[in-house]
C-alpha cells in the first residue's frame, strides 16, 4: 500500500487541504513509507466549523426525527461492512494493529456501534409535561424539552480510530448534533471509508467533517468559538489541557482518558480459565488499549500459580508481523511508543521487579519495526511506577495481595486511574459484589470486555462523561424548561 491523500472532508466532500505539505506515514512493522496525508491547518478547521455550524443552525439535520437519523446510521453501518477488508488493511499499515484484529474487531465494532445507535431512536427523549410545584405557579405547567447541544468537536487518538470515532459520532448524530472529527494524522486514511459511508448513507453536507491535525491545530479546534461541546479521548495529560481550556471557556466537555486497570483474581478462581480469559483484553492492539488489564492482583496464597498462568498466557500469544493473520501481538504504533515502553521495562527492573517473561532489549529476530518484548513483571509492589503509570504496551504487573476481598479492593483502588477493571472468581455473585466496589467505569466478572450497550467512562484521572450505551446520548443533549399556562 502506497497512497497520497491531500484532502480533508468538509461540507460533504473531499477538498484539498490548505496545507501543501504532507505528513509521511510509516508502517510500524517495516518502517517503510506507506502514505502521505494532510495536516489540517487552522484555515481547514475554520472551514469545517463553518460547515458544521451552517448545517446545525440552518440545515435540516437538527429538525429531522430521531428515527430518520437512526436510519442513516444503520445504512452507514451496512455500507461500511460492504467496504470489505480495505479499511482494516489500511489501519494495519498505518498504526500496526494486527490484521486479524483490524478485520475481526476494529472495523466490525465500528459498524456495530453505528447500527446499535441507529436502533435507539426511541431512547432520544421527547417533550415531557409535569405539574408545577411552587404555590405562586398554580395554573402553570412545566414542559421539559431536549435539544441537541450543537456543534461537537470529537477528538480521537491513533490506537482505535474507527471504534472511537463511532463511539462519539454515532450518539452525537442521533441526538441531532453536527460534528468535526479530528483524528490523529498517522491514523487518518482508514477513516476515509467511515466518512464516505455516512455521506453515501444520506447524511447531509456539513453534518460530519473530518480534519486530521496535530496538537496545535487540535487546540485551535477546542478553542474555536463555533464549537459548542468537546468530546475527547486521549492521554490524561492531554485531557487536562483540553479540560482546562473548556473550563476557561465554560464549554461542555467529556474526557475519556488513560487507565491502569486491575484484574482481581479472588482466592477461589479457576486460574487457568482466568489467564485464558485475560489474554485477549491484555494484548489487544499489542497492549495499546486504555482499558487493558495491566495490573493482575493475585492472592499471596496462590501467587506463584498466578504468575505461572499469566506468563504462559502472554508467552503463548503469537508475536510478529502485524500483516500476518496469525499475529496477536505486533509492533507498537510509533518509534516514540517503542522508546516509551522500553523505558518503562527498564524502570521495572530498576525498581526491583522481576521480569518473569521478556524484559529490556530488542526482541530476538526483529532488527526493524517498532517491537518490544512481551513482558510480565512479578513481585511488583503497587507503589512502583510500572504499577501506577500507564505504559501503553504489552507490559503487565502481577501484584500480590494479603487477606480477603477488601484487601484486594484496597490495592485495586490505589490508583490515580479508574477506567476499567474485572473480578475473576468461581462465585459470580461474589464477583458482582466485589466489582461494584471498584472505582472504575467499565467492569466485568470473569470477563474484561466492552459492549455497545454498556456505558464506560472514567473515575479520577480517567476522566468523566460516558461513552457507549444509552447513557452516551445524554451527553449530546441539553434540557430546556418552558413554564406556560395549563392547556384547556
Amino acid at each position: 500500500m502506497q497512497t497520497t491523500q491531500d484532502t480533508v472532508f468538509v461540507d460533504g466532500e473531499w477538498a484539498r487541504s490548505d496545507n501543501a505539505e504532507l505528513l509521511t506515514v510509516v508502517d510500524p512493522a517495516t518502517e517503510e513509507k506507506v502514505a502521505e496525508v494532510p495536516l489540517a491547518t487552522t484555515a481547514d478547521v475554520d472551514r469545517a466549523v463553518a460547515a458544521a455550524r451552517a448545517a446545525f443552525d440552518r440545515g435540516p439535520w437538527p429538525e429531522t426525527t430521531a428515527v430518520e437519523r437512526g436510519q442513516i446510521l444503520k445504512r452507514a453501518g451496512a455500507l461500511l461492512r460492504e467496504a470489505g477488508d480495505g479499511p482494516a488493511e489500511t489501519l494495519t499499515a498505518e498504526m500496526g494493529s494486527p490484521i486479524a484484529q483490524s478485520k475481526g474487531a476494529q472495523i466490525p465494532i465500528a459498524c456495530d456501534l453505528l447500527e446499535y445507535y441507529g436502533d435507539l431512536a426511541d431512547e432520544v427523549p421527547g417533550p415531557e409535561r409535569r405539574p408545577s410545584f411552587d404555590a405562586m405557579n398554580e395554573g402553570l405547567d412545566v414542559e421539559v424539552v431536549y435539544a441537541p447541544v450543537g456543534v461537537v468537536a470529537a477528538i480521537v487518538p491513533w490506537n482505535g480510530p474507527h471504534i472511537l470515532a463511532a463511539m462519539k459520532v454515532a450518539p452525537a448524530l442521533l441526538a441531532g448534533c453536527t460534528v468535526i472529527l479530528k483524528p490523529a494524522p498517522e491514523a487518518f486514511l482508514n477513516l476515509v471509508s467511515f466518512a464516505d459511508a455516512l455521506r453515501d448513507a444520506g447524511l447531509p453536507a456539513g453534518v460530519l467533517n473530518v480534519v486530521p491535525a496535530d496538537r496545535e491545530v487540535g487546540e485551535y479546534l477546542v478553542r474555536h468559538p463555533g464549537v459548542d461541546k468537546v468530546s475527547f479521548t486521549g492521554s490524561t495529560a492531554a485531557g487536562r489541557r483540553v479540560g482546562g481550556i473548556c473550563g476557561e471557556l465554560i464549554r461542555p466537555v467529556s474526557l475519556e482518558l488513560g487507565g491502569k486497570s486491575a484484574a482481581i483474581l479472588l482466592d477461589d478462581v479457576d486460574m487457568a480459565a482466568a489467564a485464558e480469559g485475560l489474554a485477549a483484553p491484555m494484548m489487544f492492539i499489542s497492549g495499546q488499549a486504555c482499558n487493558a488489564p495491566t495490573r493482575i492482583l493475585a492472592p499471596r496464597t496462590r501467587y506463584e500459580e498466578a504468575v505461572e498462568a499469566i506468563v504462559a498466557s502472554v508467552d503463548g500469544a503469537p508475536f510478529g508481523d502485524s500483516h500476518d493473520p496469525d499475529t496477536f501481538v505486533g509492533p507498537l504504533a510509533a518509534k516514540r511508543q517503542q522508546e516509551r515502553v522500553e523505558g518503562y521495562i527498564q524502570a521495572g527492573i530498576d525498581e526491583g521487579a522481576t521480569a518473569a517473561l521478556g524484559g529490556p532489549g530488542q526482541p530476538e529476530g526483529f532488527d526493524h519495526g517498532w517491537y518490544v518484548n512481551k513482558t510480565v513483571f512479578s513481585w511488583v509492589d503497587n507503589s512502583m511506577r510500572i504499577a501506577q503509570e500507564e505504559i501503553f504496551g504489552p507490559v503487565y504487573c502481577v501484584i500480590p495481595y494479603d487477606g480477603d476481598d477488601e484487601a484486594a479492593l484496597e490495592v485495586a483502588n490505589d490508583s490515580t486511574y479508574g477506567l476499567a477493571g474485572s473480578v475473576w472468581t468461581s462465585d459470580v455473585e461474589r464477583g458482582r459484589e466485589v466489582a461494584k466496589k471498584i472505582r472504575a467505569g467499565g467492569l466485568g466478572v470473569n470477563s474484561h470486555t466492552l459492549d455497545c450497550a454498556a456505558p464506560i467512562g472514567g473515575f479520577k484521572d480517567s476522566g468523566f462523561g460516558r461513552e457507549r450505551g444509552v447513557e452516551a446520548i445524554a451527553g449530546f443533549l441539553a434540557s430546556k424548561s418552558i413554564i406556560a399556562p395549563k392547556e384547556g
